[in-house]
């Protein structure tokens, strides 16, 4: 593996992880501060939100996990 691309997957790994963690955060915030008020649910927290999350890509089909060559 070339020593210059090396540098580059980790900050691409790193970047998607950031964006995987402030999806998840978001989606509980927009929860947190709308379904308790609107249908009297409790609050959840990062793990339950990032479970909805994956329960929502797999019924919706959200991610496709299909390699067309």
């Amino acid at each position: 593996m070339n020593m210059l691309f090396m540098p580059n997957l980790i900050l691409a790994l790193l970047l998607i992880i950031a964006i995987f963690f402030l999806v998840v955060a978001v989606f509980q915030w927009l929860w947190n501060i709308t379904m308790p008020d609107v249908f009297n649910l409790n609050t959840i927290t990062f793990w339950q939100a990032f479970r909805l999350l994956l329960i929502a890509a797999i019924l919706f089909g959200g991610a496709s996990w299909s390699f067309n060559m």
